[in-house]
């Protein structure tokens, strides 16, 4: 595949989800969030301080890993990746209208 959608990943996703897995999307999903987002902590952890090179494949394949539960997390709850991407968005463009600005961001007004 050279190009795919949010949503037509997170179908494909879906596919590979185990019949457990399926039993809880959320719960499975945000369980699985915590540990491949640990794994992509690591790998910059180790990169920052423990003189290792950044593995930038290793840390590709557990972005994937990030992005496939939180398709998972997202079919649980009966949405899609890209109403999250669109809604996430919508929110940044509202709080940071010119762009990322410092003062912004500090005193930010919540939603």
């Amino acid at each position: 595949m050279e190009k795919i959608s949010f949503n037509e990943y997170q179908k494909e996703a879906y596919k590979l989800i185990s019949e457990e897995g399926r039993k809880d999307l959320i719960t499975n999903g945000v369980l699985g969030l915590a540990g491949e987002t640990g794994e992509c902590c690591d790998i910059v952890k180790k990169h920052k301080f423990q003189g290792h090179e950044l593995d930038k494949e290793h840390l590709k394949d557990e972005l994937g890993d990030v992005l496939w539960y939180i398709a998972e997390t997202c079919s649980g709850l009966g949405i899609t990746l890209e109403e999250v991407a669109l809604f996430n968005l919508e929110k940044l463009h509202k709080r940071y209208p010119k762009g990322f600005e410092k003062e912004n961001s500090i005193h930010r007004k919540e939603n």
